[in-house]
Order: structure tokens, then C-alpha cells, then sequence
């Protein structure tokens, strides 16, 4: 193993100081050295260099534990500005966000069966408004897409709805705008604003995502990391097949969860056009509107015990379209995933409903430009 160099031990040391101050409204310099386990004067080094740039603030005195009252430091919120698209079914979503995750301009257009191309000039038409707008310096873009994604290389590999096969997204755009990029799949993304932004969890964490909207996916955290898998997919469970015999599905297989657990299943079973239309039947007790979302729970719990099962991680979040449809829908799923786990395992898992909504996948795409490193903030 080679010895780090003097320039990347001043950037660990960095970017550990400066997660350190994000991770907390306020700190003291101390508190920051103890933390980190950096020396005092290492810290104040790396402080004074982070105050230069902008990034922290002083903001006050802390209460003494003998001697000197701390001085407090805390992140300058509106120092630098990332971006944030969420690709979603029926519309794209693109926000400003400054470091503290506070939306500080949206734009919306409306999505109507489009192909790759138009797909892809709609990304550019809400990035092109975004970056047009005074909020300066935008340091970062990251956009949370459906589909299969190869996030190392930036690469959509394949977004059925979006008809987008391939397609260096990530190149396109960092070409086109001249800032770092990102691109995961929105699940993942929604699963990092769920964990960054969206309840109290520590920076060790174990966590999954599970996103049900007219697609599914989770996404998974071990240690407090994202845990993509080898190729980037992991969590695809939507296209896991849970039924023998069943409907056909968007990716060529029949039966996979997909095509009895998502809004889109229960758009299409129902023969209804809005998941308002799906929610009024379900809740004035429509016999089948009953029997089709209940029965879309069992499977979703089911495939949770597979979960459960495989990683033993004992908090599963539920977000999406389909937790519109209430306690009595989480109650099934919560139900059928019990009755399908080993109860060793199950007995102590929590299941809870996210808190984020749509901006869960915006917060969550702009968020893991920063996840491990900090360097965009610095050019």
C-alpha cells in the first residue's frame, strides 16, 4: 500500500473536519479534535482555511467547561449551491439547494409518453431555467433517474419509460454545464435524502429505502454507506419475479413485483386513470379496489421478508405513490413481511413511512455529490 502524500493527508484531514461541522448545527474547534481525533492545532488549521473559503462561520460562544468559552463554528448554508433533478413518472422535477439541503428555487415540466431524445431535452430545459436563475456559485449536479444505472461511469444503462439505453448522461452533462455530476438510480437517491435529510439516524447506520411508485426499488445502507452492489443495482427489486404465471412486465419477464405491488399495477387492475381515483375508491370500501391494494401489500411484505432475510438490517423505510393509500396499506405489508420472515429476524425490524416525499430523490441525488468527497467545493 502506498504511503499517502503530504497533499492527500491535508485533503482527508479536510474533508474530515469539514463532515464533522456539517454533521452539527454548531461545533467548537476542541470539539471538532476530539471527534476526528486530529490534533488542535491541525484542526484550527484546517478551520481557518475553511473560513477563508467561506464555507464556516464563527456564530457565537459555547458553555465552558472550564476555561475559555468555545468559540462556535457552523456551516455557511449559502456558500455554494448543487443542483437536484428527480426524473420522475409523470413529471421531471429540478431544485437549487444550498449545503444545508434547503430548496431555494424549483421548476417542474410535465412528462406525456416521451421518447429518449425529448426526455433528455427536458433534463437540459430544467437545468438551462435552474442555472439561469441569480443563486450563484452552482458547484455540482446530481439527478436521480429511474432505471438500471451505472453510477461510477455516470451511464443510464437502461430507463425503460425514459427509452434511454446506455446513454452517457453524466458525460452529456458535464460537458454541457461544466460541473461535476452524478447519476443514480432515484431510489438510491431517494434513499440518501431519507437518511441525510429525512429522520435520526447516525453517520453508522444501517437503513433501507424501499421507493413504491409506478416502478419499485430500494435503496441500502450498511455502516452508513450507500451499498450499490457490484454493478450498481442493487436493490432492483421490482424486477424480481414474486408470481408464476403473472402479468407481463416492463422488462420482459411476467410477474415480477412490479406488475402487482406498484401504483402502476393498481392504475391498471383497477382500470383507472389516477392513483385520486385508485385512493377514493380504496378508501369508501370498494370491494376491488380493496382486494387490488391489499393484495399488492402482501407482496411488497413478502418481498420485504426477502429483505429481512438476505441483510438482517432491522429499519426499512416505505416511500413512493403508494403509501397514499394509508395505515390499513402499511398495515398488510407489515403483516405479510412478518409472516414471511424468520421471526428471529423480523421480531426486531422497524417499519416506517418516509417523511420526504418527492424531494426525498432531489435532496438525495444533490447530497451524494458530497457523500465522500468535498473537492467541488474548492474549485
Amino acid at each position: 500500500m502506498k504511503k499517502a502524500t503530504h497533499q492527500q493527508t491535508k485533503q482527508h484531514n479536510r474533508d474530515l473536519v469539514l463532515r464533522t461541522i456539517f454533521a452539527n448545527e454548531s461545533i467548537s474547534r476542541a470539539e471538532v479534535a476530539r471527534v476526528t481525533n486530529l490534533t488542535r492545532t491541525t484542526v484550527s488549521d484546517v478551520v481557518n482555511g475553511l473560513l477563508e473559503e467561506g464555507l464556516v462561520q464563527e456564530v457565537g460562544r459555547g458553555e465552558s467547561i472550564g476555561g475559555k468559552t468555545p468559540i462556535l463554528i457552523s456551516v455557511v448554508a449559502d456558500a455554494r449551491y448543487l443542483i437536484g433533478l428527480n426524473l420522475a413518472q409523470d413529471k421531471f422535477i429540478g431544485a437549487i439547494l444550498n449545503l444545508r439541503g434547503e430548496i431555494k428555487e424549483m421548476v417542474e415540466v410535465p412528462v406525456v409518453d416521451e421518447d429518449g431524445k425529448t426526455a433528455l431535452d427536458l433534463v437540459y430545459q430544467i437545468i438551462d431555467q435552474l442555472m439561469k436563475k441569480k443563486i450563484k456559485p452552482i458547484v455540482g449536479i446530481g439527478v436521480g433517474t429511474p432505471g438500471l444505472v451505472n453510477t461510477r461511469e455516470g451511464v443510464v444503462v437502461n430507463a425503460v419509460n425514459l427509452e434511454w439505453q446506455n446513454l452517457p448522461l453524466g458525460q452529456l452533462l458535464e460537458k454541457k454545464y461544466k460541473v461535476p455530476v452524478s447519476i443514480l438510480n432515484d431510489s438510491q437517491a431517494t434513499a440518501i435524502g431519507e437518511y441525510v435529510y429525512g429522520g435520526d439516524h447516525s453517520s453508522d447506520d444501517n437503513l433501507i429505502v424501499v421507493n413504491v411508485k409506478h416502478g419499485i426499488g430500494a435503496g441500502i445502507f450498511v455502516n452508513g454507506r450507500l451499498f450499490q452492489g457490484d454493478g450498481g443495482g442493487a436493490g432492483e427489486i421490482g424486477h424480481v419475479v414474486v408470481q408464476e404465471g403473472g402479468e407481463l412486465c416492463r422488462c420482459g419477464k411476467y410477474g415480477c413485483l412490479e406488475t402487482v405491488s406498484s401504483a402502476r399495477a393498481v392504475l391498471g387492475n383497477l382500470k383507472v386513470k389516477t392513483l385520486d381515483q385508485a385512493q377514493s375508491a380504496f378508501e369508501n370500501g370498494d370491494a376491488k379496489a380493496q382486494d387490488v391494494v391489499l393484495k399488492a401489500a402482501r407482496y411488497l411484505g413478502a418481498s420485504l421478508a426477502n429483505l429481512i432475510g438476505t441483510l438482517n438490517i432491522q429499519k426499512i423505510v416505505l416511500t413512493g405513490d403508494m403509501t397514499r393509500f394509508g395505515s390499513t396499506w402499511m398495515d398488510e405489508v407489515n403483516m405479510s413481511m412478518r409472516n414471511a420472515a424468520l421471526s428471529r429476524l423480523s421480531e426486531n425490524t422497524e417499519l416506517e413511512l418516509g417523511t420526504l416525499d418527492y424531494r426525498a430523490c432531489i435532496l438525495g441525488a444533490s447530497a451524494f455529490l458530497l457523500l465522500d468527497d468535498y473537492s467541488l467545493l474548492f474549485n
